[in-house]
């Protein structure tokens, strides 16, 4: 799949153009449902599925105040989105000059720039534009001036509930991984950046891999049963969530720490992608490192006598 920035880049050299719009977080199945419509588009017409999407969410520009947590980071819904079969992806920076555009300017610039549009797909109540002035009304308006067709989908339902980004983000806050998975059509999984530590688990013989979580949804604080992949080998995981109120500090930042079973070697500037189970227990200030040693052996023992899918 084609990652650009910048509509010209697609070159369609005279091909049609089918375009899904959105933000994309999680990429869920209601979001899955358009991108499908748009590929579907795009086979029956010699087209490419085009996806157009934001290097992030535009509230943390337009209104930072209500900016929502993510469920997935930029890489993360990118790879979600090659799964789909789409045959590129455009990520708009969205900046403060672009937040300044109406929806009909945005759309008369993708116009320009990719040729020929066959369609646009987005969900029925997708807002756009500065001020929100773009909807799936703008788009039949632009659409019989520019000849293209629009496809307004409307929203997936689980147990007679649409299924949202906002609804994900709350059963992730609530600890409902079962749930948010079902949502998502895919196991729940957080990824961030590896960053340095204080290798305190490295001093308690567990050494944890530091995940840079800023801007993510997370789970409750605990310690989780977790898998991921390195190099194409798959890792169980002890995975904590939580301020580490052992060590007493005055100022206590959320750290979410994995400690891959079996694995030995250097992850600092990688990215990992951790699949989330089961949690095993609340977080617990102990008395000392040494009780805070003995159950941290005590999780990976339970980690280790899961019987688990190795789904990720």
């Amino acid at each position: 799949m084609k990652i650009i920035s910048a509509a010209k880049d697609l070159a369609a050299a005279g091909r049609k153009v089918c375009l899904a719009i959105g933000v994309f977080d999680g990429v869920h199945l209601g979001h899955q449902q358009i991108i499908r419509q748009t590929i579907t588009d795009a086979r029956q017409h010699d087209g490419l599925a085009l996806v157009v999407t934001f290097d992030r969410h535009p509230s943390a520009i337009v209104a930072p105040e209500r900016q929502p947590s993510l469920i997935y980071s930029l890489p993360q819904k990118l790879r979600a989105l090659a799964a789909l079969g789409a045959d590129a992806v455009l990520v708009f920076p969205f900046d403060a000059e672009f937040s300044r555009q109406t929806g009909e300017e945005f759309i008369h610039l993708l116009a320009r720039d990719l040729g020929k549009i066959h369609s646009i797909c987005v969900g029925a109540n997708f807002v756009f534009g500065h001020q929100r002035s773009g909807n799936v009304d703008l788009l039949k308006k632009l659409g019989a001036s520019l000849n293209f067709n629009v496809h307004g989908l409307a929203a997936v339902a689980l147990d007679g509930l649409i299924i949202s980004s906002t609804r994900i983000r709350e059963a992730i806050r609530q600890g409902d991984l079962d749930h948010a998975s079902q949502m998502l059509g895919r196991p729940y999984a957080l990824c961030g950046q590896i960053v340095t530590g204080d290798r305190l688990g490295r001093q308690l013989g567990f050494p944890t891999a530091n995940l840079d979580a800023t801007a993510l949804s997370l789970p409750p604080n605990g310690v989780y049963a977790a898998l991921t992949q390195v190099n194409e080998q798959r890792y169980r995981v002890a995975l904590n969530i939580g301020r580490r109120p052992t060590l007493n500090s005055p100022a206590p930042a959320l750290r979410v720490e994995a400690h891959l079973l079996d694995f030995a070697g250097d992850l600092y500037g990688r990215e990992l992608e951790v699949e989330v189970g089961d949690r095993l227990r609340e977080e617990k200030k102990f008395t000392s490192p040494e009780q805070l040693k003995e159950q941290i052996a005590r999780d990976v023992q339970s980690i280790r006598a899961k019987d688990r899918p190795q789904t990720i």
